[in-house]
């Protein structure tokens, strides 16, 4: 079980230590007394308590309190046991998980090998959005009762990375309630997994009341409480959804929740200066991007007929010149973010700093792009985003940005609900989006530059770009296990996709969560709050 990602690893160490989390003033806050509850607010809904059904940074933060992986992480983001407690390759296609002994679900069962091989089957249905996470895995076996065997179509030296956040689920009780297969999230399917969940995680779901609250509860039972390391006193938790940035920081300010996870940047600096608050931040290893229609001969909502001009790479270079992200960062985002030019944050492996630079801001070789590419004077556009404040303001200041240029975007934003399935779907013409990366390389580039298959490939290709050449160099990276040759063959598709620009990036947040002085926890990068460190003093 030797690490492959260790110089990433010390990397992700060196950020968390810097934003001051230091997992041992956690744990030596463990008190006993009354009761705790912790209220966190955010202004994004988990949507569905299915742990398959979605792969978005705001159902996992929620879902994966209560559901459990195979593989875990610890309080630097390096890989840990969790639901198994060993795993090696057995053959250069075959990997063997042990299984942590004494598990139990939430409903007292107990978790062995037959829910874990149902769980990793359920994961790659086709309507679970966290197959693409598994791809090249052609079998799941049980060896016995705490022993599971991972078939691969090829080698894949790096398959413990793709694990977390694969939830594993109990099968009898899928069983018993119908939900053998993921919910269609697109299909606005309902069934019994989206509001009731059963898993083996240190909180239980107590209730789901979508766009309102999750209720957890502390699960006594939870193998990992006789770990040192996960002191938390917390019997009750609750995920508030309040979108209103105001409503959220007076709910603060009152003592009605304890934690904000987003507050407005443009309130940063005040609270920074409240005496009873504390902010912690820490560098996101996700970032902002814009995603053309690549797909339909013609743009839809556009005022050209019968040509789609994001397939000419001179259009796609004049959006990239349009726009002054340095500006949006500092008026629109108060700073608290860094554009980029880069498709992957410097703490994923094998992407290297110098591909941070972004092209320049130049209006006027915009409209000169524009006009080779055969829009002298321009065309029109429809820019999808989700209707939370921070992000729509980016949009707006992007979208004017682009109709100075003869590129005359028209703004629309959406709830949740309707915004995130247009990603996964590619019905949107031109879109702003956020992708949250994990430390290992493959997944965001088979996620987003993959040809999509509707079958674990491109899952969140918005475009529906394809590049035969980035196809089989992600394709070989999933399959090469020299680490070495592997980062290089990153760093490889990283600069081809920087010559093609199926997205333009845009800028990396400053993660920031504002808490009352009571609260002490660990802040991950991939801006995921981990209940079983939090204390409350």
């Amino acid at each position: 079980m030797t690490p492959l990602l260790a110089p990433l690893v010390c990397r992700l160490f060196t950020a968390v230590l810097a934003a001051g989390l230091a997992l041992g003033a956690v744990g030596a806050a463990a008190q006993s007394g009354a009761a705790q509850a912790l209220r966190v607010a955010s202004a994004f809904d988990p949507q569905t308590m299915d742990p398959h059904a979605l792969s978005l940074l705001y159902h996992s933060r929620v879902v994966h309190q209560v559901y459990e992986s195979l593989v875990g992480r610890d309080a630097h983001f390096k890989l840990e046991p969790a639901l198994a407690l060993r795993w090696q390759p057995v053959s250069p296609t075959v990997w063997r998980f042990n299984l942590r002994p004494g598990v139990q679900f939430h409903d007292g069962t107990p978790f062995g090998a037959d829910d874990a091989v149902f769980s990793l089957e359920r994961a790659l249905a086709p309507s679970s959005q966290r197959a693409f996470q598994l791809r090249g895995v052609s079998a799941v076996r049980k060896l016995d009762a705490l022993t599971i065997e991972i078939q691969l179509e090829a080698p894949d030296a790096v398959l413990p990375e793709k694990l977390p956040l694969v939830a594993m689920m109990s099968k009898a009780w899928s069983e018993k309630h119908g939900v053998q297969r993921p919910q269609d999230f697109h299909a606005k399917q309902e069934t019994h997994a989206v509001r009731n969940a059963n898993g083996t995680g240190p909180v239980r779901l107590e209730r789901y009341e979508p766009d309102v609250r999750t209720t957890l509860r502390r699960h006594s039972g939870w193998w990992g409480w006789a770990d040192a390391r996960h002191g938390s006193r917390l019997e009750q938790v609750s995920f508030v959804t309040i979108k209103s940035d105001a409503t959220r920081l007076a709910a603060l300010a009152s003592g009605e929740v304890d934690l904000v996870l987003d507050p407005p940047y443009q309130d940063i600096a005040r609270l920074k200066a409240d005496p009873r608050l504390v902010l912690l931040q820490t560098a996101d290893i996700g970032q902002q991007y814009l995603a053309f229609d690549q797909a339909r001969d013609q743009l839809q909502d556009s005022d050209v007929l019968g040509r789609n001009p994001f397939k000419d790479l001179r259009v796609r270079k004049a959006v990239y010149h349009a726009l002054n992200m340095q500006l949006i960062v500092d008026k629109v985002l108060r700073g608290q973010a860094r554009p980029t030019g880069a498709f992957l944050s410097p703490l994923v492996d094998g992407s290297p700093p110098e591909l941070d630079q972004r092209l320049p801001y130049d209006p006027a070789r915009a409209r000169q792009l524009l006009g080779e590419a055969g829009y002298p004077n321009g065309f029109s556009v429809t820019l999808d985003c989700v209707n939370v404040a921070w992000r729509e303001n980016v949009c707006q200041a992007m979208a004017a940005m682009l109709t100075q240029v003869g590129i005359r975007t028209t703004l629309r934003s959406s709830p949740t609900g309707q915004f995130f399935p247009k990603l996964t779907q590619g019905t949107g013409s031109f879109v702003e989006f956020g992708w949250t990366a994990t430390p290992d390389a493959w997944n965001s580039l088979n996620g987003l530059f993959r040809s999509h298959d509707g079958n674990g490939l491109g899952t969140f290709n918005a475009g529906r770009y394809r590049n035969p050449k980035l196809d089989s160099l992600i394709d070989a990276i999933r399959t090469e296990p020299d680490l070495t040759r592997r980062r290089a063959m990153v760093t490889t598709v990283l600069r081809l996709a920087a010559e093609d620009l199926p997205l333009v990036p845009l800028y990396r947040r400053t993660l920031t969560w504002a808490m009352a002085r009571k609260v002490q926890l660990v802040q991950w990068p991939n801006d995921t709050l981990e209940l079983r460190w939090v204390q409350l003093k």
